[in-house]
């Protein structure tokens, strides 16, 4: 994080958390997100809080900007994550979001705001395709799916211990989930289900064929679902390209499920 993106960023916290907290006509706005953060970001004992009129200390957001200029990269990112999370009342998280994406953007971070994570995808066609699969899949029907979808962008996304492996599994989980419900075959796997799908859906059988083949990767002797060795060479790639792949999948399968006239909310 260079200086320019961290000064952005700073900018957009400043402007619309803690003066936009502050100006609003609910006064304890800003009180009460700086509570949380000291308590439940910081972990610090809540009346080492300053208060806002000491002459003998510097005030909450004094404090909060050293904070911001000294930490890693990291850091820094899970704060701003932390405020999107928390959704302090009276805040527009959506716009928040929306400008930080457009600093981010701006200054060339390896990172975007997805679903309120800060996940390191940047290309604007694969965001689009992870946010509508969540947000198609958010329903009580389609929930199973949306959970496991949100858990492997959760897991791709932790800057500290990303997890790979187990996002992929989260990933093809969310696809295999699905399927289950359109077919009406809770039991079967993914690689028996995607064959009784038809002929109430028709799918190419290329493109059948092909999942079947990453489903096989993921469940074989050695796949994801069984233990993988700690050699294992799984990276940031892998798990991108199945969560991309499999956010697609699941978008195409909701369209012809939908076009069929199968009920999915």
């Amino acid at each position: 994080m260079d200086d320019e993106l961290r000064i952005g960023l700073w900018n957009v916290f400043k402007l619309l958390v803690v003066d936009g907290l502050n100006d609003n006509v609910y006064s304890s706005s800003f009180d009460s997100y700086v509570r949380s953060l000291w308590i439940h970001f910081f972990k610090l004992p809540v009346d080492s809080i300053p208060r806002k009129n000491s002459l003998h200390s510097s005030s909450p957001t004094e404090r909060i900007r050293e904070w911001f200029f000294k930490q890693p990269w990291f850091e820094v990112y899970d704060l701003i994550e932390f405020t999107v999370q928390m959704d302090p009342s009276n805040f527009d998280v959506d716009n928040f979001i929306e400008v930080c994406n457009y600093v981010l953007k701006k200054e060339l971070s390896g990172y975007r705001f997805i679903d309120k994570k800060i996940c390191p995808i940047t290309n604007e066609s694969e965001i689009l395709s992870i946010e509508e699969s969540i947000l198609s899949t958010a329903n009580p029907t389609l929930k199973s799916a949306n959970i496991h979808l949100k858990d492997a962008l959760s897991k791709v996304s932790d800057r500290k211990n990303p997890d790979y492996r187990n996002s992929i599994k989260e990933s093809i989980s969310a696809v295999e989930s699905l399927a289950k419900i359109i077919s009406g075959k809770p039991k079967a796997t993914l690689g028996e289900v995607l064959g009784k799908l038809k002929p109430t859906i028709q799918i190419h059988p290329a493109l059948e064929e092909g999942f079947k083949k990453i489903y096989g990767y993921t469940s074989d002797s050695h796949g994801i679902r069984h233990c993988l060795m700690d050699e294992s060479n799984l990276d940031f790639e892998d798990a991108k390209f199945m969560l991309v792949s499999c956010c697609a999948f699941i978008n195409y399968l909701i369209e012809k499920a939908q076009k069929a006239g199968i009920k999915l909310n």
